[in-house]
């Protein structure tokens, strides 16, 4: 019988996570989604998998028995699709790099010149991607490397190394009382609607909504935005503020959106990411070190 690898991860998210809605984060995907591709895992099989309850999902006697190869099974078939990609990289010699957003703001040229100048052969394919994906391509192995802001969901699954943080700013339509201010008190946010990733992007949606200023509130949400053009959008249309980097500043100048420091957060990290293995392609290990050594050389934040 053949399964889509799709339905055997959503299968293992949940049997791991023990609860559909940490797993539908874990997996960016919509929780009425996820619980399709159960049911639909389910009839495949012919078995039930899971017990549904209030406390969570329990693995039945058939779930055990599958969750207990599929993990093994997943990694295996994620670490042949990523060296059949790199394999085919590596002959083209081009290397796949995802980002989202600004990348590492100013630092991003100068990482790619130096590269350049260390594998003068080698292409960079940068590959942008939106929102609904904070590991810019990394989870589904479409890149090779990626330059990420942290923290991202599945991070703890690649190997990450920090090039600068900066500081938390905050977008506002023009008109909004809180423009005024040349720095806001993120107390003072709180009662305000947000512009947020998807639901599905979990701890990262959380980051950029504050709710990690150890309040014990959550945020109101106002909009979801799943790119920098519908975020712009909300907030110039008066929808919700947002939490942003300090360089959206630079970076995303619109008219009808104002940004301001906020004062009260811990700063945002920009990292490069890539595939945690016993051994790493020479050519990412020369990209990574480029990142390290590039983003110490001019203004981060």
């Amino acid at each position: 019988m053949d399964i889509d690898t799709r339905l055997l991860r959503s299968f293992n998210a949940v049997a791991e996570e023990g609860n559909l809605t940490r797993a539908a984060q874990r997996l960016f995907v919509a929780q009425p989604a996820l619980t399709k591709q159960i049911k639909q895992l389910e009839s495949r099989l012919g078995v039930p998998l899971f017990i549904r309850s209030r406390a969570g999902m329990e693995l039945t006697a058939a779930g055990r028995a599958l969750a207990g190869e599929a993990a093994g099974v997943l990694s295996h078939w994620d670490r042949a699709v990523r060296e059949a990609r790199g394999a085919a990289g590596r002959e083209a010699r081009v290397l796949r790099v995802g980002f989202v957003a600004s990348a590492a703001n100013e630092a991003t040229p100068r990482i790619l010149a130096e590269f350049a100048r260390r594998r003068p052969e080698w292409r960079v394919s940068l590959r942008h991607t939106d929102w609904t994906d904070p590991s810019a391509g990394l989870a589904d192995g479409e890149v090779d490397t990626a330059l990420v802001r942290l923290p991202f969901p599945g991070e703890d699954a690649f190997r990450v190394e920090v090039l600068f943080t900066e500081p938390r700013w905050v977008a506002l339509w023009d008109a909004h009382p809180l423009a005024a201010l040349d720095e806001v008190p993120f107390g003072r946010l709180r009662d305000e609607p947000f512009v947020a990733a998807p639901l599905e992007t979990g701890a990262w949606r959380d980051f950029w909504v504050g709710d990690d200023a150890g309040d014990g509130r959550t945020a109101v949400i106002g909009a979801v935005a799943r790119n920098t053009d519908e975020w712009l959008a909300a907030i110039a249309g008066g929808h919700g503020v947002s939490l942003t980097p300090a360089a959206s500043a630079r970076f995303y100048r619109r008219p009808g959106v104002t940004y301001r420091p906020v004062s009260g957060l811990t700063p945002t990290r920009v990292g490069v990411a890539w595939a945690s293995a016993p051994t790493t392609d020479p050519t990412v290990q020369d990209f990574v070190r480029c990142c390290l050594t590039e983003a110490h050389g001019g203004p981060a934040a």
